[in-house]
């Protein structure tokens, strides 16, 4: 007799939770360029990204990477690594027992990070493909550690959960994601009010917009491990380790 409205209780609990996945992902603003013209728009930026965007994100960056805890002789993928400065991080950390991958849709920010890697002494640690993170081009269980910083939020909403996905197959069980995410919050401050008028005003030069990384990491099945909030210009922004558990898909 008392299972019934304990049952009831539960199902329109979970309504309620669904409701409001729902209602956030409404919320988040579309990304409406193609692909080619976001791949047009970061081969102009990738000539000026390290002393624009790029000097303003690093900190953050940085910031994961030593959260990750990422050791000598680990496998580890960056995805979006734009000029390489995270790449050159990651190489010199799994050391020479260690190989470092990363997939970029920009052939210009491709070109820049070799030559980072080269002068470093380090391209032979690290190998680089041109693509979408939509369709990642590794096998399942391949990586310790993937790391996206300030990319995820340029995917377009019903792509965010297949990039999740995607991570998760070639991730190996108990590896490793570290986001860093600009991040959508009640209220929104005016500064990201202005960040989502300049997303419409220009989708095809600005592809970024805020998200909600860490629901969107808890609907893919990850286990979130640590998460902090960070502000960059002003805009509320996130740093989330998450896990792929042993029971996680992995096909």
């Amino acid at each position: 007799m008392l299972s019934m409205p304990i049952l009831r209780y539960d199902r329109f609990g979970l309504e309620d939770m669904q409701g409001e996945r729902e209602s956030k992902i409404s919320g988040i603003l579309p990304v409406p360029r193609t692909k080619e013209e976001a791949r047009q728009a970061y081969d102009r930026l990738s000539r000026y990204y390290d002393y624009t965007t790029g000097v303003f994100t690093r900190k953050y960056a940085e910031m994961a990477l030593q959260r990750l805890s990422i050791v000598e002789g680990g496998t580890v993928l960056e995805i979006g690594f734009g000029t390489g400065y995270c790449l050159k991080l990651i190489a010199e950390l799994v050391g020479q027992t260690g190989k470092v991958y990363g997939i970029d849709i920009s052939s210009g920010m491709i070109e820049i990070a070799k030559r980072k890697l080269e002068k470093a002494g380090l391209v032979n640690r690290v190998e680089l493909c041109c693509g979408d993170a939509v369709y990642l081009p590794f096998n399942d269980n391949t990586f310790d550690v993937v790391f996206i910083s300030f990319t995820l939020e340029v995917f377009d909403t019903p792509e965010i959960p297949k990039v999740l996905e995607q991570i998760k197959k070639v991730l190996k069980p108990g590896g490793k994601l570290g986001v860093v995410s600009i991040s959508k919050v009640n209220g929104e401050p005016i500064f990201l009010r202005f960040y989502g008028w300049i997303h419409n005003k220009w989708p095809k030069y600005f592809g970024s917009r805020p998200i909600y990384a860490e629901q969107a990491l808890l609907d893919a099945e990850y286990h979130i491990e640590s998460k902090e909030k960070i502000k960059i210009f002003r805009l509320p922004a996130e740093i989330i380790v998450a896990v792929k558990t042993i029971s996680g898909s992995s096909a």
